[in-house]
């Protein structure tokens, strides 16, 4: 007797079940590694996702008492009012000055040290300079300021003792808007050199020793070793950090700038980020402060859908 045909809606639905049992035979099994990842979980959507929720406020004249959805709703008011202001141009330059300045001085400064510290044949010394140049990523942020702070006051600074011995005299750095950027900048460098050195480091422990092998036989120098061999092999982990440190240009560090804020180096020192905190937070002017911020994120988007699209076309290599 010849068997009865199987719908194709039957035979889905069969095949539905038999995943959802797979899938769940797959959970019971490995149940520890999803409770491991439950609270990662929990906070990215707790901290991270819903509060997204809360940017409706810039669309929004924001009421304490009414909360946000019982607001009534001002369009794109505090976005006009925020490009008609008077300091937008200054904000958005002083955010792209810091922002490429940093991005030209620390994406290849990790690089370099990786490089020189790989060709160190001596371990004790190669140790430690890793760890002098790995320390400092540990200081907070405002001890780092405090330390700035010390070192170049114009009265009792460590800098001024050094150019009073050289018969020099020293200019009030912390105060004068040309140094600001450089400050910043460069004790950057300094803080951060170390940790992003050993993720290059990573990288090129993961290369290929026959690669080296096949450079020396061909008479290669440490130089065209370093050139052809190290270079390609940490080209794409050197993509993706430059993609995500393109993506977070207009986050430069709130807590540093702010912290080395003074009235004499504000024109060079307010940026987008110590905008919204003064106007959003001191001034209590929440929708205001949410629009400038919506439009920073936005920005950053859109530099990072085209730094990800160019590194693709050019090298293969991107984020997706």
């Amino acid at each position: 007797m010849n068997a009865l045909p199987v719908s194709k809606d039957a035979s889905a639905a069969r095949t539905h079940v038999r995943r959802e049992k797979t899938a769940w035979q797959k959970i019971k099994r490995h149940w520890q590694f999803y409770l491991l990842i439950l609270l990662p979980l929990a906070n990215l959507l707790i901290f991270k996702y819903i509060p997204m929720l809360g940017v409706v406020m810039a669309f929004k004249d924001y009421n304490v008492i009414k909360g946000i959805w019982g607001s009534s709703w001002a369009g794109f008011k505090y976005f006009d009012l925020f490009f008609h202001n008077p300091y937008f141009g200054i904000l958005l330059k002083n955010t792209l000055g810091i922002s490429l300045y940093h991005l030209l001085v620390g994406f290849p400064g990790p690089i370099i040290l990786a490089l020189a510290l790989n060709e160190i044949r001596n371990g004790v010394f190669k140790r430690t300079v890793q760890l002098v140049s790995y320390a400092p990523y540990f200081i907070s942020t405002v001890i780092m300021v405090s330390i700035i702070m010390i070192a170049l006051s114009p009265t009792t600074g460590i800098l001024k003792s050094v150019m009073q011995a050289l018969g020099m005299e020293m200019p009030n750095v912390l105060g004068d808007p040309a140094y600001f950027k450089s400050i910043y900048v460069w004790s950057d460098l300094w803080q951060n050199v170390g940790y992003g050195a050993v993720i290059y480091l990573a990288a090129l422990s993961g290369i290929d020793p026959h690669l080296y092998e096949a450079a020396k036989v061909d008479g290669a120098s440490r130089f065209q070793k370093m050139l052809n061999v190290d270079l390609p092999g940490i080209l794409p982990t050197a993509t993706i950090l430059l993609i995500l440190n393109v993506g977070n240009i207009m986050q430069i560090g709130f807590e540093k700038i702010y912290l080395l804020q003074n009235p004499l180096n504000a024109n060079a020192s307010e940026v987008i980020s110590t905008y919204v905190y003064k106007m959003g937070l001191l001034d209590s002017n929440f929708s205001f402060g949410a629009a400038v911020g919506l439009f920073n994120s936005f920005v950053n988007l859109i530099l990072l859908l085209i730094v990800n699209f160019i590194a693709k076309r050019i090298s293969s290599n991107s984020l997706w």
